[in-house]
């Protein structure tokens, strides 16, 4: 059966195209639309990034939905060339991605440049074919969120307003496409929240599913998370902030990464103060 076949959108009212990183926003946001009945296309980018890992975990975690019944389509897009042309601590092999509490200025290095313009283009083009071969709106769905606006100019709402004018302007049928940003007033905090949630309701493992997103820019030797870099201590905070341990295997102790956390968070207030 092709993967645009109707047949099997029988009982499903909403379509959705996903950018699906592998990490916890993007992980969670899937969890959020199977919840919903939505009927989910995914796709992945390998834009060159040394943290490659996270397509290898979503790989597991698109298996364990599969096995308890929900199949998602999945592409990921080789665009790994991309990583020796652009200037950013992501990409760049002999750039130490940076350490501290996520908001500071030197998490700046993390950007990668024009990367979500890129992304939701070929993203958008994706819900345009596949509103076009199944006679449906289609939602344009992506995980970003409010603690990424600070640091990230593509994750705030006036650039997603102005790219998808600049979509509507140049694509026929635009209006079959519709951007979902559910995330966009939220943090971490709130995102692992509404993904308990969407567990319950789909009768997923909450841990199973965790364990296998990657959110780290830094990964060591064998696989385990930093714990270090500015998406470590945010995702660290995030788990603690709702009572539970991440699943995610660090470099160090659960109880030794989440008191790094904490003091890089206290450092970074008190210089504010």
């Amino acid at each position: 059966m092709s993967e645009f076949s109707s047949a099997s959108f029988a009982a499903k009212t909403n379509v959705a195209v996903l950018c699906l990183s592998g990490g916890m926003d993007s992980t969670s946001l899937l969890l959020h639309l199977l919840a919903e009945e939505t009927e989910v296309y995914s796709i992945s980018l390998d834009y060159g990034q040394k943290h490659k890992i996270e397509l290898e975990r979503l790989q597991l975690n698109l298996k364990y939905l599969a096995d308890h019944g929900y199949k998602v389509p999945h592409h990921v897009l080789n665009l790994s060339g991309l990583g020796a042309l652009y200037h950013s601590a992501l990409t760049n092999d002999d750039w130490e991605v940076p350490t501290g509490f996520y908001a500071q200025d030197n998490m700046k290095q993390t950007v990668v440049p024009n990367r979500n313009a890129i992304f939701a283009s070929i993203a958008y083009g994706y819900a345009l074919s596949i509103a076009s071969r199944l006679q449906k709106k289609t939602k344009l769905a992506l995980g970003v969120h409010s603690g990424d606006h600070a640091i990230y100019p593509d994750c705030r709402p006036a650039f997603y307003h102005a790219i998808m004018q600049a979509f509507s302007i140049g694509n026929w049928d635009s209006e079959n496409v519709e951007l979902s940003l559910p995330y966009i007033d939220g943090d971490k905090v709130s995102i692992l929240r509404d993904a308990e949630q969407s567990c319950l309701k789909l009768g997923l493992d909450f841990d199973t599913v965790f364990r296998n997103t990657w959110t780290s820019y830094q990964p060591d030797e064998l696989g385990r998370a930093d714990g270090r870099t500015g998406s470590d201590v945010e995702r660290i905070l995030a788990f603690d902030a709702i009572g539970r341990i991440d699943p995610v295997e660090y470099r160090d102790a659960w109880k030794e990464v989440l008191s790094y956390a904490k003091l890089a968070e206290l450092k970074f207030h008190s210089k504010l103060d």
